[in-house]
């Protein structure tokens, strides 16, 4: 039976080939995407095309951004979809606005005796409920590799998040898990968090202590782990991992394993790391 959406989509790519050297810069950016096999690269590429093709990018203040610079920040918005299926699971929004820099974003607070605070808060990331996700351009170049900090990953995140109305750390699960799983998992490691925390403020927390903000920035910054740092992330909280694997139907700590059995750099990393 003739699709309209599987036309359009076939259109699209066909009309937006990647180039395979463009192609080879955005691979020595991203270590991320080693250890995908051919048949997950290759979807990768066509859901980076669509992700352009769908959302509008503004750069703002002079930053311009290339052929390569465009793929380097679709291919990371798409990594967290790639199993995920072609489900709109960013809709919503259809812009990202681009900062070459750190931005201010106004803030505002009513404290607990009803007063009022406003002030200016610098950022390098934002997500706005059904609004556009900003990005500052040095934080999405900074981002790709295995190194617990994903800037892309984690502002999507929050939007993922954002699909039942509201960031609460909770985005759509799969028929298949349950929401008390879900919600175990990472209240339990939240908790654990904050008290650490509570304990020592200056504690050396396993993963970023901005997690322990609040349950959306838990999500977010488990699902940058998840990507970049999923050795630390299972050590730390391995039943987050678990709820992560089941969400993103994806086995990240299994990858990078492998990479480091097979690859003598990914050995090194491994090394250092335990030492």
């Amino acid at each position: 039976m003739w699709s309209f959406k599987a036309w359009r989509r076939r259109r699209t790519l066909e009309h937006n080939p990647i180039d395979p050297a463009q192609w080879a810069e955005v691979r020595r950016h991203l270590p991320i995407l080693d250890g995908l096999d051919e048949e997950e690269e290759q979807l990768l590429r066509e859901r980076a095309v669509l992700f352009l093709h769908d959302k509008h990018l503004t750069t703002l203040s002079g930053l311009a951004l290339g052929p390569v610079e465009r793929l380097l920040l679709a291919v990371q918005a798409q990594l967290p979809l790639l199993h995920l299926g072609e489900l709109e699971w960013y809709r919503g929004f259809h812009e990202i606005v681009l900062y070459p820099d750190d931005f201010l974003s106004p803030q505002r607070h009513r404290d607990a005796s009803g007063i009022e605070h406003e002030w200016d808060d610098a950022r390098s990331g934002e997500a706005w409920q059904q609004g556009p996700v900003i990005l500052a351009w040095p934080g999405v170049v900074a981002s790709g590799g295995w190194e617990g900090y994903n800037l892309v990953i984690h502002e999507l995140a929050h939007k993922l998040d954002m699909l039942d109305g509201t960031a609460n750390g909770l985005p759509p699960l799969h028929r298949d898990m349950r929401v008390l799983d879900w919600a175990n998992a990472m209240q339990t490691a939240y908790e654990r968090m904050n008290a650490e925390l509570d304990a020592d403020p200056e504690a050396h927390t396993a993963i970023d202590p901005y997690a322990a903000e609040d349950p959306a920035e838990f999500f977010a910054v488990t699902s940058e782990y998840f990507f970049t740092a999923p050795d630390l992330l299972a050590a730390a909280f391995p039943e987050v991992y678990r709820q992560l694997s089941l969400f993103y139907r994806q086995d990240t700590l299994a990858r990078l394993q492998r990479l480091q059995a097979e690859h003598p750099d990914y050995r090194e990393v491994e090394n250092a790391t335990n030492g």
